[in-house]
């Protein structure tokens, strides 16, 4: 998809939530629990439409699985993922582990589960949706509740998303480092070139000259 287009995901015991994962900061994890509050506790489908974005929730069995999306990613996408989270999240705690789990019990355990079902959906998005296609060919095809956000937290005004990625923050520090250390190398070899040109004897000039690193690879002279 080009960008990433699943911003946050968790699993939650009806209110609490259990594990999350995200790679983004802003609003919309305090927007996504607010709704976790409002939902229907019956087993269904549910997709709310707020500024760009799509907060997806599947409830089923006292369990909730949700995932944030930016528009663009359509519903199949987000549903699907919460498919393959679903059952992951069923296999790995059947044992009634997530039963007795506390707030964020299982971050450190299925958080990093959360992160691979985003980053492959992420980068398979034409192998979901066909997968959902199937899936929903094969089996009972529950519809989607679809409603503004805004009318579901009972709020007036509009919600505006803030959703910063922390890794560009990253990126940024990164390339002003490359930035710099590049410029440190250059002003070092303007500095040797220099040093270099004033020590020839006369009638003497620089036709090709390269440093690495501080280190002198080529020098080539010729008399004029």
């Amino acid at each position: 998809m080009g960008q990433q287009s699943l911003i946050y995901s968790f699993v939650a015991r009806g209110t609490v939530i259990l594990a999350d994962y995200t790679e983004f900061t802003g609003n919309f994890t305090s927007v996504a629990a607010q709704c976790l509050q409002k939902l229907p506790a019956s087993n269904n489908k549910f997709t709310y439409n707020c500024d760009g974005h799509t907060f997806n929730y599947l409830v089923e069995n006292g369990f909730t699985y949700c995932v944030v999306a930016v528009e663009s990613a359509g519903r199949q996408i987000p549903m699907a993922f919460l498919e393959r989270v679903k059952d992951d999240f069923n296999k790995k705690y059947s044992g009634g582990k997530a039963s007795a789990a506390k707030s964020n019990g299982l971050k450190k355990e299925f958080g990093p589960k959360l992160k691979e079902h985003m980053k492959y959906c992420t980068e398979h998005p034409e192998e979901i949706s066909q997968l959902a296609k199937v899936k929903a060919q094969v089996s009972e095809v529950k519809g989607v509740m679809l409603e503004n956000i805004e009318k579901v937290l009972d709020r007036g005004e509009k919600i505006e998303l803030l959703v910063d990625k922390t890794e560009n923050l990253r990126s940024q520090a990164q390339d002003f480092k490359t930035q710099g250390t590049k410029l440190k190398r250059k002003m070092c070899v303007d500095d040797v070139e220099l040093s270099f040109s004033e020590s020839l004897p006369s009638g003497y000039t620089i036709l090709t000259f390269r440093a690495t690193q501080n280190i002198l690879d080529h020098s080539l002279l010729s008399l004029v």
